[in-house]
């Protein structure tokens, strides 16, 4: 069982330095064994389908197949080892989220932070193997990666109390916090649930439980007011949304 053995890991790097930095850590850190490294995309898919790995560390930028390939490469194996990604770049977030990774460390990586990654991926793998398969997992984003000053931060779609745009981003407000995402609105409301999000201007969506309710202005264009005591402007192209969530 996972519970009594340590996780089988495989590095996928092609800087030399780097794979040697990350097999030192491996070895001190605890529960957790090297079973294998790759230098580019391609071997590191060989090795994953010979050697069975429960995790992946894996570079995002390689010759040839890059990480993310990898990664959606490696997801149609069943059962698919964790994908943890290390790399120097952080635009990679996203798409890392993409592809369903357990964490997304940054060089050069820390030995606590390399720990904690292994404690995710085997969270990962645990509850992966304890749920019921009922064939398939929520269509519906779950979670952001978002830049902070000390690396990459998961954030949980459904903590996230309303979305601003701004310019080519997209701001994440949690409580009194907010990050921002590279993103466009309009692939954020398709992502979204709707049973949770909903549109209320061409820059804006928010959650629905973080409305307080609704007022008209002086030329009778829909207010959102939200729990924090700030106001939303309804766009006209979205008050139908006004009356969806207010059952009229």
């Amino acid at each position: 069982m996972l519970e009594d053995r340590p996780l089988r890991v495989l590095i996928a790097d092609d800087e030399p330095l780097a794979a040697e930095r990350l097999q030192l850590l491996l070895a001190r850190s605890q529960g957790a064994q090297l079973v294998g490294t790759a230098s580019d995309g391609d071997s590191a898919i060989n090795l994953t389908e010979a050697l069975h790995p429960d995790v992946l560390l894996l570079d995002i930028a390689m010759p040839g197949l890059d990480g993310i390939g990898v990664a959606r490469a490696l997801a149609a194996q069943n059962p698919s080892p964790a994908v943890v990604f290390v790399t120097a770049f952080d635009h990679f977030a996203v798409a890392a989220f993409e592809v369903e990774a357990v964490d997304y460390l940054m060089k050069p990586v820390e030995p606590r932070r390399l720990q904690r990654g292994l404690d995710r991926a085997r969270a990962y793998l645990r509850s992966r193997t304890s749920e019921p398969q009922t064939g398939k997992s929520s269509s519906w984003l779950e979670e952001f990666w978002a830049s902070d000053l000390s690396g990459l931060v998961r954030i949980a779609a459904q903590d996230v109390d309303r979305v601003s745009a701004e310019r080519d981003y997209m701001r994440l407000h949690v409580g009194r916090r907010s990050w921002l995402i590279h993103h466009s609105m309009a692939a954020l409301e398709e992502g979204l649930d709707p049973n949770l999000f909903v549109r209320l201007h061409r820059s804006a969506i928010v959650r629905k439980d973080f409305i307080s309710g609704f007022t008209r202005n002086q030329s009778g264009r829909w207010i959102a007011r939200l729990s924090d005591g700030t106001e939303q402007p309804v766009g006209r192209l979205y008050s139908d949304r006004v009356r969806a969530i207010a059952g009229r």
